[in-house]
C-alpha cells in the first residue's frame, strides 16, 4: 500500500505544469444559457484577465479521469477571496468551490479533475473587493465522470482517509502537497465485479490550516478526481499543518503533520 501511495502522490508532486496557450475558452451554450447567471449569479460575464488569474491545462488530456489544472496568479495581482471551478460539459459542473485564505496569495495551486466531454473548463476568481474574473481552457477529453475506479472495494474500504504531506521550500513561500485516498465515486461508475452502478461517495468537504490560520477551504462535487491531490503554494507561519476532510457518508477524516512536511 505505501508503494501505491507513494506513486499517486508522485503525480502531481514534481515540476508545475508549463502553461498551456493553444486551448482558449470556446464558445459555450452550456455556459451562457444554463450556468452563468442561473448556477454562479453571474449577471455579466467575467473579463478574462491573466494580470489577475490563468488557468493552464492540456490540450489533450491523457486520462480524462485525472486532468491536471494550475490556477496561477502573477505577483502583485489583487489576492483572491474565493475560486470556483466549472467544468461546463460535466454531469455536475461546478466541481469545486474555494475559500482561499491570505497566506495562498498570490494563487499557485494544482488540482485534478474529472472531465467527462470535450468542455471549457474555466475559474471565476473573486479578488478582495472587486468584481469577479476568468479564465480558463478548452480541454479535450471524454468519459472522465464514468471511468472506471483505480482499485477494487476491498482496497478502498482499507485505505479511505489516508493522507500524506509534502512540504518543498521555493524562495519566501512553501509548495505543500496533500494527497487524501479517497475513491471520490461519481455515482457514473460500475464496479468492475457486480457491474451495479456505484453510489456516488466523494470528499464534499476539506479545510486546510496552518495552526489556526486558514490556508483553503473546499466544497466540492463529483468531478474532483479519485485520490485527489493539492499542490499548493503559501506563506509559511510555522505552524504545523492540519487537514480536516468531510464526505458523503458522513466519514470525518482529521490529521496534523509537521510544518516541514
Amino acid at each position: 500500500m505505501r508503494l501505491a501511495l507513494t506513486a499517486a502522490f508522485l503525480l502531481i508532486a514534481g515540476p508545475a505544469l508549463a502553461q498551456e496557450t493553444g486551448n482558449p475558452l470556446q464558445p459555450s451554450e452550456t455556459w451562457d444559457i444554463d450556468l452563468r447567471e442561473s448556477v454562479l449569479g453571474l449577471e455579466a460575464e467575467p473579463p478574462i484577465d491573466p494580470s489577475i488569474l490563468d488557468l493552464s491545462a492540456p490540450v489533450r488530456a491523457d486520462d480524462a479521469a485525472l486532468v491536471p489544472l494550475r490556477l496561477t496568479q502573477p505577483d502583485g495581482a489583487p489576492a483572491l477571496e474565493a475560486a470556483t471551478v466549472v467544468i461546463d460539459q460535466n454531469p455536475a459542473p461546478v466541481a469545486a468551490e474555494f475559500q482561499l485564505g491570505k497566506a495562498m496569495a498570490p494563487l499557485d495551486m494544482e488540482i485534478r479533475v474529472r472531465v467527462d466531454a470535450y468542455s471549457d473548463v474555466r475559474v471565476i476568481g473573486n479578488p478582495d473587493g472587486d468584481a469577479p474574473v476568468m479564465a480558463g481552457r478548452f480541454i479535450k477529453a471524454s468519459g472522465g465522470c464514468s471511468a472506471p475506479a483505480g482499485k477494487d472495494m476491498a482496497a478502498v474500504a482499507e485505505t479511505m482517509g489516508d493522507m500524506r504531506w509534502k512540504t518543498a521550500v521555493e524562495g519566501d513561500r512553501n509548495i505543500g502537497t496533500l494527497m487524501i485516498r479517497h475513491p471520490n465515486f461519481s455515482g457514473l461508475q460500475r464496479d468492475q465485479v457486480t457491474l451495479l452502478t456505484i453510489p456516488a461517495h466523494f470528499i464534499d468537504t476539506l479545510e486546510v490550516r496552518q495552526g489556526d490560520e486558514m490556508l483553503f477551504t473546499m466544497s466540492a462535487g463529483i468531478s474532483i478526481s479519485e485520490d485527489p491531490v493539492f499542490r499548493f503554494a503559501y506563506t509559511p507561519n510555522g505552524q504545523p499543518i492540519s487537514v480536516h476532510a468531510e464526505d458523503t457518508d458522513g466519514n470525518v477524516w482529521d490529521q496534523t503533520f509537521d510544518a516541514a512536511g
